[in-house]
């Protein structure tokens, strides 16, 4: 098996890159997306969007002035709406929860993040352990190198295979420590997934980390494959084309009684109306229907929660 991105990691880091590129109030600004790709990725993902008008929007081709305007269009009502709020949360939440009292970053499926390169006076203070496939790993790697980005000395890499690996084992290998309060997020995978393996993962983590813990990820609610919004059916087609179906979803109370069932107390919920207005506010981008992004605390032993915004 060959070391490559997906097609979706490609996908997204294009998509930080570009909008951090072209527009003045960024809703995230990665500043560092576009060096983990060559410069033909970039060029072919530039020509593969584009094409893609007539699948996204045929009504809409020859509606713009040039490429530029009809890339600003496809890249922020189809591309990166939920690749670039759900960052923006999460790196927001993520700050909040060490302010009180979280010492390490654990990111599942880390892909082509680039926190730990963006952030230098945070790596500064605290761990953080990037977990990902080997091979999928081991490109990333090979991106790094060629970029000439210095690898900051608290950032771990940590190969796993989700799907044979013992979580707890790997993690304490690479020098976690299941004593400390850790934010753990888990973006851009869960939709992927069938059910029985968002619960492994759920159960994993419980198992091993520390009480106060938080866990962060994005799903799908239960309208996602019912819904009659265009883009929504372009979404699951075009991933399930590309290799990596969609399989799961689910209403609130499923959420809460599966994170429930395994330690979580849920902090919070953001639906699309709340990513609109807290995330994107006045800017010419709609939140995604039917994606979520939820906040998760482990409470093992039925303490009460001791507070703080978690959110932007």
């Amino acid at each position: 098996m060959e070391n490559k991105a997906s097609i979706t990691a490609l996908m997204s880091a294009f998509g930080r890159a570009w909008h951090t590129e072209h527009e003045e109030n960024p809703i995230f600004a990665d500043y560092k997306a576009k060096a983990l790709l060559t410069d033909e990725e970039y060029k072919m993902m530039s020509t593969y969007i584009l094409s893609g008008i007539d699948f996204f929007a045929p009504e809409k081709k020859g509606a713009f002035k040039d490429d530029t305007e009809t890339m600003r269009y496809l890249i922020n009502t189809h591309i990166a709406p939920t690749p670039l709020c759900r960052s923006a949360y999460c790196e927001a939440a993520l700050k909040t929860a060490m302010r009180t009292g979280t010492e390490q970053y654990v990111i599942l499926g880390a892909g082509l993040d680039t926190f730990a390169f963006r952030e230098p006076e945070f790596m500064k203070k605290y761990m953080v352990y990037e977990l990902d496939h080997p091979k999928t790993q081991a490109d990333k790697i090979q991106r790094i190198d060629r970029a000439g980005l210095d690898v900051p000395d608290n950032l771990v890499f940590v190969g796993v295979d989700f799907t044979k690996d013992d979580l707890c084992e790997m993690l304490l290998s690479a020098g976690f420590d299941k004593t400390k309060k850790t934010f753990f997020s888990w973006l851009g995978v869960s939709y992927y997934l069938f059910r029985d393996d968002i619960e492994k993962m759920l159960k994993s983590i419980a198992s091993f980390a520390a009480d106060g813990s938080t866990l962060l990820f994005d799903y799908a609610d239960a309208g996602l494959f019912l819904s009659d919004e265009k883009r929504v059916q372009n979404m699951v087609a075009m991933a399930k084309a590309g290799g990596e179906e969609m399989k799961s979803s689910f209403d609130y109370w499923s959420m809460e009684q599966m994170l429930s069932n395994y330690g979580f107390l849920i902090y919070e919920i953001l639906e699309p109306k709340d990513i609109q207005t807290r995330i994107i506010g006045k800017r010419g981008m709609k939140a995604f229907e039917h994606i979520n992004y939820v906040q998760a605390v482990i409470k093992k032993n039925n303490l009460e929660f001791d507070g703080g915004s978690y959110g932007i």
